[in-house]
């Protein structure tokens, strides 16, 4: 059960998240925007966060991720529906920026998979976190061309008040993901460790501080192509539609690309899987950008980057485990979340304010190829051994 409702309850905030590159156009010109207006509020959502998932994760982790989703969603749909309403920089900065980071940490998945590795035997957790990872990737499948439906039949705003009733639905689903928590008298409870302790110990990890470079990559990638590829298509001449149908197909590929890497990352090294990903994006986004574009081209680029598209967070959260154990995983994860975010706020923002200033997204192009080939060099060599503190010296 926790496994499916969790599946469901990603499917669901990563499905609304995804539709917001589809509003860049038609808000913009509502309201004679130019792109980056769009692009900075949605960089702010990143940052934020990415800022508070760290500390949705530590609660969740001390107090149980149920209580958490239930506040993230309250907070996620009042963002949206004020999202439908805003008509200055400063109202899309608080509502799709502020509010709707808040939100998204609260619901998204380092608080969902702490659950459920908390609730699966080791050998089985990668495969688990994969699967919930695919159930969420139908999510944006199924969300963004209902959402273009809507809005055409509609309008933006209308269809943003129809997405923050579907978005409430979280709240009875949370209550499936209550955790009981361990009596702070069972002898067998190892005594918890202190916030600073476990910072120390997961900055002090070679590896942790490697995957923490490597996602910052993964955020880059994920928030420049779900803000900026609709747009970018219909600048080169394609039916608008193709834009909303790429991002679709995109989380439909990748529900076979997170549930089979999460299998794989039962079998075979995380951290070479993660360079395989990073290198097969590399090489996507080349031949994309550097053969003619068409519609056949663009929806072949988005089977292929589909297939690797989050893919990486279920072995990316597995490899923390792995290495900390599943205690503190939502927290931990919320760290190595907070430099995809980074990342995130860099892909949304640079995307805008580059194309503002150039009139093409040519730059942010290599950029993406250049640090995806990093972060393939960065996962390779990290180790998932499980961490044992240095013995104190006597």
């Amino acid at each position: 059960m926790v496994l499916w409702v969790g599946g469901i309850i990603l499917a669901i905030s990563f499905g609304v998240r995804h539709t917001f590159g589809i509003f860049l156009q038609p808000m913009s010109l509502d309201n004679n925007w130019g792109r980056e207006v769009f692009a900075l509020s949605l960089a702010v959502q990143n940052i934020v966060w990415g800022i508070a998932q760290p500390f949705a994760g530590r609660i969740a982790d001390r107090r149980g991720a149920g209580w958490v989703i239930v506040l993230g969603t309250l907070v996620y749909a009042a963002g949206l529906y004020l999202m439908s309403s805003a008509q200055t920089s400063i109202a899309l900065i608080w509502s799709a920026g502020i509010l709707i980071g808040i939100g998204l940490a609260g619901t998204t998945a380092p608080v969902v998979f702490g659950v459920i590795s908390r609730s699966v035997p080791v050998e089985k957790r990668s495969m688990a976190l994969g699967l919930s990872m695919s159930i969420g990737s139908f999510g944006q499948f199924a969300m963004l061309p209902a959402t273009m439906q809507l809005i055409n039949y509609f309008n933006w705003s209308t269809t943003l008040y129809i997405l923050t009733a579907i978005t409430v639905i979280m709240i009875p689903l949370a209550f499936f993901m209550m955790e009981k928590p361990q009596p702070k008298d069972d002898p067998n409870s190892p005594k918890p460790l202190a916030l600073a302790e476990i910072l120390k110990q997961a900055m002090g990890h070679h590896g942790f501080r490697l995957l923490t470079i490597g996602f910052f990559v993964c955020g880059f990638h994920i928030a420049f192509l779900a803000t900026h590829l609709p747009a970018y298509l219909s600048d080169q001449g394609l039916n608008p539609s193709v834009g909303t149908n790429v991002l679709a197909l995109i989380g439909l590929f990748n529900i076979a690309g997170s549930y089979y890497f999460g299998l794989w990352g039962g079998k075979f090294p995380k951290p070479h899987l993660l360079s395989l990903i990073y290198t097969g994006r590399a090489l996507a986004i080349a031949a994309f950008i550097f053969l003619p574009i068409s519609a056949v081209s663009a929806y072949i680029f988005a089977a292929v980057i589909g297939v690797l598209w989050l893919s990486t967070v279920p072995l990316t959260n597995g490899i923390v485990g792995s290495i900390f154990g599943v205690k503190n995983m939502s927290m931990l994860g919320g760290i190595v979340f907070f430099s995809h975010q980074i990342g995130a706020f860099l892909g949304v923002w640079l995307g805008g304010k580059l194309f503002d200033l150039f009139g093409s997204y040519d730059i942010v192009w290599a950029i993406s190829i250049v640090i995806s080939l990093m972060a393939a060099v960065i996962n390779f060599p990290i180790k998932e051994s499980a961490y044992q503190a240095r013995p104190v010296s006597a």
